[in-house]
């Protein structure tokens, strides 16, 4: 059986307010950096959870174990929650699907701009080529 939770870590970094969502399916994480610009009020979350979770990209999934723990006490689960409001950063783990995101990222952007580089060197050769066919014939 799967399991899956989210969580999204809201945070300022100068000059915007910025939210991560760390999605962690079985023992797979992947992240996504979302900027909010000014701070989102707490509907405003919901809305954007609600109507643009669907269309988030998240980074490549990054494997990691996970100790399961039987029974837990509740008084540990308060502790574990009060730590995680008071939490300003974002785990180490969602850096690095972070950082393997940006590079996808990177690689792509890099492939796509190469093509359009030999489009265009394509469409100039070929109007230089034309221009060449004209003046031979005496236009």
């Amino acid at each position: 059986m799967d399991r899956l939770s989210v969580k999204l870590t809201v945070y300022f970094e100068n000059p915007f307010w910025v939210g991560i969502f760390e999605r962690n399916i079985d023992e797979k994480l992947s992240v996504c950096k979302v900027i909010f610009g000014a701070e989102p009020k707490d509907n405003e979350i919901l809305n954007f959870v609600l109507n643009k979770y669907s269309k988030l990209k998240y980074s490549p999934e990054i494997f990691y174990e996970r100790a399961f723990k039987e029974k837990v006490n509740p008084k540990r689960v308060q502790r574990d929650v009060k730590k995680q409001l008071n939490n300003k950063g974002v785990g180490t783990k969602s850096q690095q699907a972070l950082k393997l995101q940006q590079k996808q990222n990177k690689t792509i952007r890099k492939i796509k701009t190469k093509e359009q580089k030999e489009f265009e060197k394509e469409k100039m050769y070929s109007l230089r080529q034309q221009k060449k066919r004209e003046k031979h014939k005496g236009r």
